[in-house]
């Protein structure tokens, strides 16, 4: 019984999608600290779960998440094509699951200047295929309030995109 139970315990654990993005924030940033790991696996976490809240990725959304993780300091192309293709590969697990997790990591380890920043970065990427949808607007949203920022922070933040929400938008006459 006890040889059963200890080969269990010396069999190497399987990374789940959110542990992935994490290891590869931590190998393409290999010089950079723990807090860092995390700040930055929130915000890859974070804006392809908006990407994704419309239950598709598009390639605009992915256009917009490269472009931002590009502005990191120390990412190189390299690293970026390696956390968009993670993000791809795990973007339900990351989209779904884990969002609690990167908000709360950016609540501990990030100012409300950088928590606002991001704010602004969800909204963006919810707005880079042309449309925000109900299901995007409501995503960020209860992001937002997760991130310990309030309804004005993200009436701010979307105000820039106001023409894109769709619940304000009139309906397209060729989907009728």
């Amino acid at each position: 019984m006890f040889g059963r139970w200890l080969k269990n315990v010396t069999e190497p654990r399987v990374l789940e999608g959110a542990e992935h993005l994490e290891a590869e924030v931590r190998t393409v940033l290999r010089n950079a600290d723990q807090g860092t790991v995390k700040v930055v696996t929130a915000i890859a976490g974070l804006l392809g779960a908006v990407a994704y809240a419309d239950r598709e990725y598009s390639d605009g959304e992915e256009a917009l998440v490269r472009s931002e993780l590009q502005r990191i300091q120390g990412m190189t192309p390299e690293g970026v094509e390696a956390i968009c293709s993670l993000l791809r590969k795990h973007i339900v697990e990351v989209a779904t699951v884990q969002t609690p997790r990167y908000c709360r990591a950016l609540v501990e380890l990030a100012d409300r200047e950088l928590r606002l920043e991001v704010l602004q970065l969800l909204v963006d990427v919810a707005a880079a295929d042309g449309t925000i949808r109900q299901s995007e607007t409501n995503l960020v949203r209860g992001l937002a309030v997760a991130l310990g920022l309030d309804q004005d922070d993200y009436n701010a933040a979307q105000a820039k995109h106001r023409d894109r929400l769709a619940v304000v938008r009139p309906p397209d006459p060729s989907m009728t």
